[in-house]
């Protein structure tokens, strides 16, 4: 599925993963957690789920949250063959 990463103090770029958690936790470095900040819930965050405890650094706002560490955005539907949409 193609993500969008944002790494703290970088520019957020694409990057093209497996469908698979273990690759969506090898980008935030730990176990994931969504975050939902848009309206419509098209796409999601996923981060670091103990960024706060773990030592990561800020990175940005999300809604109402400051995340710390990379995270990732991916869209919010599964398509029919069990695998988070891409962004678009």
């Amino acid at each position: 599925m193609k993500i969008l990463v944002i790494e703290p103090e970088k520019a957020p770029y694409e990057k093209e993963i497996g469908d698979d958690i273990h690759d969506m936790q090898a980008i935030v470095g730990g176990c994931i957690e969504p975050i939902y900040f848009e309206p419509k819930q098209d796409a999601l965050v996923w981060c670091n789920d103990e960024f706060l405890l773990n030592g990561s650094q800020p990175n940005r706002i999300v809604g109402n949250v400051l995340v710390h560490g990379t995270f990732f955005v991916s869209g919010n539907y599964m398509n029919e063959y069990g695998e988070w949409d891409s962004c678009s």
